[in-house]
């Protein structure tokens, strides 16, 4: 099976096996708006998920179902108990494969897919096109919200899927490790930004997230992303840390680093928000 295969699902698969007990479709859609609009940045569309979403998908806020409220930095994955709390309360449990969808590009939804694999599932797809593409082909909606019964979910720490800011401080400079910023470009030159200071981390390299897509918002051919990545001097021999704001675009670049069987591709999570905390770490700006 090919990494594409593995890692992504295809919407016309998906219409012919929306009745497999085996599959849990989590609707995740939300909204990111660019820093130099007015806040709120960030928004759940549970709403939108009421008025209609795929039958069958089950919905989680990503704001607040799968982040730790109390943790000091921003948008920190969920702690071990309650992210296991709502998979199980949600009916997602170690004997399902996890289809995840959102419309605005794949970031949120490449979120969950890493927060499953850091916790030990890695039986997760993405919907390659989103609600957007599925929509777009005329395919069938529903208000209707689906119940489970409660699930067993084991979690077991891959830590290998994480980086803390203080690994990544220790790597600056080393030619082995490259690091992948996926802002907007603006961003990445200091120009915008959503925390106190502004900047990159000295180093990285500048791949936003909306390079990776097809105008219809499927994912490019590995060709294509490969070519990409390799122009910016990424390369499968590297230790490969993506990084973003808050975790969400960094685990959407891990995703196509997966798509390419990069082996050691693995995500800050704690991205801008962790990093600029700390005023000993350096940033650069231009």
């Amino acid at each position: 099976m090919s990494h594409r295969e593995r890692l992504l699902v295809e919407t016309a698969w998906l219409a012919e096996h929306l009745e497999d007990p085996t599959l849990r479709i989590v609707d995740i859609r939300g909204e990111i708006r660019s820093p130099d609009q007015p806040q709120p940045w960030y928004r759940a569309k549970r709403t939108e998920y009421l008025q209609g979403h795929i039958p069958g998908a089950i919905f989680i806020d990503w704001l607040e179902d799968v982040v730790e409220p109390e943790a000091p930095i921003r948008m920190t994955v969920a702690s071990p108990p309650r992210f296991q709390a709502v998979m199980e309360r949600l009916g997602i449990g170690d004997e399902h494969t996890v289809i995840v969808y959102d419309d605005g590009g794949g970031s949120i939804a490449a979120r969950l897919w890493w927060a499953l694999n850091y916790y030990g599932h890695p039986e997760v797809q993405l919907l390659n096109g989103g609600y957007t593409k599925w929509v777009a082909e005329g395919r069938p909606i529903t208000p209707v919200i689906p119940t489970f019964p409660p699930a067993h979910f084991n979690i077991t720490v891959q830590p290998e899927w994480r980086k803390t800011g203080s690994e990544v401080r220790r790597g600056l400079g080393d030619p082995s490790i490259r690091l992948v910023d996926c802002r907007g470009h603006r961003e990445f030159q200091g120009e915008v930004g959503r925390g106190e200071r502004k900047g990159r981390i000295p180093g990285a390299v500048n791949i936003p997230t909306k390079n990776l897509f097809e105008g219809d918002k499927t994912f490019k051919m590995e060709v294509e992303l490969r070519r990409i990545y390799e122009a910016a001097g990424v390369t499968p021999d590297q230790q490969v840390i993506t990084y973003c704001n808050a975790g969400i675009g960094a685990s959407l670049g891990l995703f196509a680093l997966k798509l390419l069987g990069y082996p050691a591709a693995t995500n800050f999570a704690g991205s801008w928000n962790e990093w600029e905390r700390d005023p000993n770490n350096p940033t650069e700006t231009g």
